[in-house]
């Protein structure tokens, strides 16, 4: 089942002291960008957060699952109306997954 645009528009306006955020539509459901970073996804209408060593040492107690059949797993997060708990869970994942990211190089 699809995820709804009211839905995504909830959550991105939830996260939005978190950076800026925006969605992109994914085979029928939604990624989730926050400054340009790709850092969850929204799947049947609920949040999905990458997994990141700083997010699972913030918020051990926050479940994980995959969003669909055959995806590994990410943090679910099923209180959206908790906003102080995704913007800091999402500014701790961009911040771990920017670091991740390969380095330009100069030519």
């Amino acid at each position: 089942m699809a995820s709804h645009p009211d839905f995504v528009n909830y959550v991105a306006e939830q996260l939005r002291q978190a950076g800026a955020i925006r969605s992109r539509k994914m085979f029928g459901e939604y990624g989730l960008y926050c400054d340009n970073v790709f850092f969850a996804v929204i799947c049947d209408d609920q949040l999905f957060v990458k997994v990141t060593p700083q997010g699972e040492a913030a918020f051990p107690n926050l479940p994980k699952a995959p969003p669909y059949e055959g995806a590994k797993n990410y943090i679910w997060v099923e209180d959206v109306d908790d906003r102080d708990t995704m913007t800091a869970l999402t500014r701790l994942t961009c911040l771990a997954l920017q670091e991740q990211l390969p380095k330009k190089r100069r030519k």
